[in-house]
């Protein structure tokens, strides 16, 4: 049965779900970030890695005697951890921009 057989009744109730799809696809996209929210994610992404970092070095150190040793090198790999999840926040803010001037939409940036 193709789609010129249907009874009228059955083509309105395609449009109303097909309406209903839209409205529920859009609800559930998430919405675009402001500047200030998306600004508060990086800074936050960039201090965890480093804190996480220092916690366990400095925790490292006490536990085998190696002061200031480990806290130096988990400084430094909660640095590039901070730095790689920045990136990828960076990347990501990107793709959804260049998703939104595709789409018509405004830029956010």
């Amino acid at each position: 049965m193709g789609e010129g057989d249907k009874p009228p009744e059955l083509k309105d109730l395609d449009a109303r779900l097909e309406a209903a799809r839209a409205r529920r696809e859009a609800a559930e996209r998430p919405a675009a970030r402001g500047g200030i929210g998306a600004a508060v994610r990086v800074a936050v992404d960039l201090v965890a890695g480093i804190a996480v970092g220092v916690a366990i070095g400095y925790f490292l150190d006490r536990w085998l005697d190696t002061r200031p040793w480990m806290l130096i090198l988990f400084f430094i790999l909660g640095a590039a951890a901070g730095f790689r999840n920045v990136f990828r926040a960076a990347q990501r803010m990107e793709a959804e921009a260049q998703e939104n001037r595709a789409a018509g939409g405004k830029d956010e940036t």
